[in-house]
């Protein structure tokens, strides 16, 4: 199988095991070692992909290298989706009908994960999401073999509404991405905003593509609302503040989970981000937290293996890891069966990088609400609201 040149750059870097972490074609038992084979289905021009792809491979090699699964080891099958649902549903398709793949992880792509739902049910092939959209594992009863990992709009929304709520914001303009994420995280908001009686100035879609928002951005800020909340991609959610800024805005700005990219936000956006807040998990502002449990250690060192390796580090990298982690564990249970590997990931408990996850066949979608934190911009950087 050939890899997208990206994504094949890291898989075969010197420094991993590469037998152990290729989406290199190899027969289910390897010297020892039986294979068991995870697919993903990733895009290479995908900033966020390529994130997970980092954190895919690293936590692989950590699984392997510790010994937890005994006479198994975890091996990545990688396939570019291309951001295109067509594309995707065909690598899946081909993922659940190869009896070498136990279970697959899907990348940032909603519609491409929603599009698949039916045939990843059908092929009964456990898949964890690390989409961001509610549709992604709702309703339950069409996703029983689709669970998903990172923030849920619902949980996004009640941190933002109460934090606007503390600061006592009357007004706020919303922005989000005409996406199945952007749109639910808008009818969620709304209603949210609502309810806490704050006033909706207006609120506009933009495209998930699109590279110049300045003129929406413009009608949002011309009623000069408290706040502009923005349900967008990081990329895109930079795009708004420097926007905004150069509007002549002077309000509060607020990202929902969608946004959290590195660590460091880009130089020529510091200036305009700077006091920004931002819902997220802790993770992405670890250097704050004092490690005063176990899993806080974890996280800590996750933190520092990934820097370590890869010189920066990406807030959504702890999704994918855990994502490897559920498997892994799944895995020592019960081994490569697909049935059981679903079964384990239905009643999984775990604190795990990114924070509590609890699964249940009522809801697939495993990051508790107490995973989220808000940050805040400072100096170019994420740091933990005090």
């Amino acid at each position: 199988m050939r890899l997208p040149r990206r994504l094949t750059a890291f898989v075969i870097a010197p420094a991993l095991v590469a037998t152990a972490l290729t989406g290199c074609d190899s027969d289910t038992e390897s010297g020892d070692f039986t294979d068991i084979v995870i697919g993903a289905d990733l895009a290479a021009g995908s900033t966020v992909d390529f994130a997970y792809t980092r954190a895919l491979q690293l936590k692989i090699e950590q699984v392997n290298a510790s010994g937890v699964l005994g006479d198994r080891r975890l091996v990545l099958r990688i396939q570019d989706n291309r951001s295109d649902p067509t594309v995707s549903l065909r690598n899946i398709t081909a993922f659940a009908k190869d009896p070498a793949i136990a279970a697959m992880i899907t990348g940032s792509c909603d519609d491409c994960v929603i599009g698949a739902a039916k045939t990843i049910n059908d092929q009964r092939i456990p898949t964890i999401a690390l989409a961001a959209a509610d549709e992604v594992t709702t309703p339950v009863e069409d996703r029983r073999y689709v669970f998903k990992l990172g923030p849920n709009s619902t949980d996004s929304s009640a941190a933002l509404v109460a934090e606007l709520t503390r600061k006592r914001t009357k007004t706020a303009a919303l922005l989000y991405s005409g996406d199945a994420y952007g749109r639910g995280g808008q009818s969620k908001m709304a209603k949210d905003l609502k309810k806490a009686g704050i006033k909706v100035t207006a609120a506009l879609p933009i495209k998930p593509t699109a590279t110049d928002i300045t003129q929406t951005v413009g009608t949002l800020t011309d009623a000069d609302p408290d706040a502009l909340v923005v349900w967008t991609g990081g990329d895109q959610a930079t795009l708004a503040t420097t926007s905004a800024k150069e509007a002549g805005y002077t309000g509060a700005i607020y990202f929902d989970a969608a946004a959290a990219g590195d660590l460091f936000l880009p130089q020529a956006a510091r200036d305009a981000t700077d006091k920004t807040t931002m819902v997220f998990t802790q993770i992405l502002a670890i250097d704050d937290v004092i490690a005063t449990t176990p899993a806080k250690a974890t996280r800590k060192q996750w933190f520092r293996d990934y820097t370590s390796r890869y010189g920066s580090y990406s807030g959504v990298a702890a999704f994918a890891a855990d994502a490897v982690d559920l498997i892994a564990d799944a895995v020592t249970k019960v081994g490569g069966d697909r049935q059981r590997i679903r079964d384990v990931l239905e009643t999984s408990q775990t604190d795990g990088l990114s924070g509590p996850i609890r699964l249940t066949p009522d809801n697939h979608s495993g990051l508790m609400p107490q995973a989220l934190t808000l940050l805040v911009a400072r100096s170019g950087r994420w740091r933990l609201l005090t």
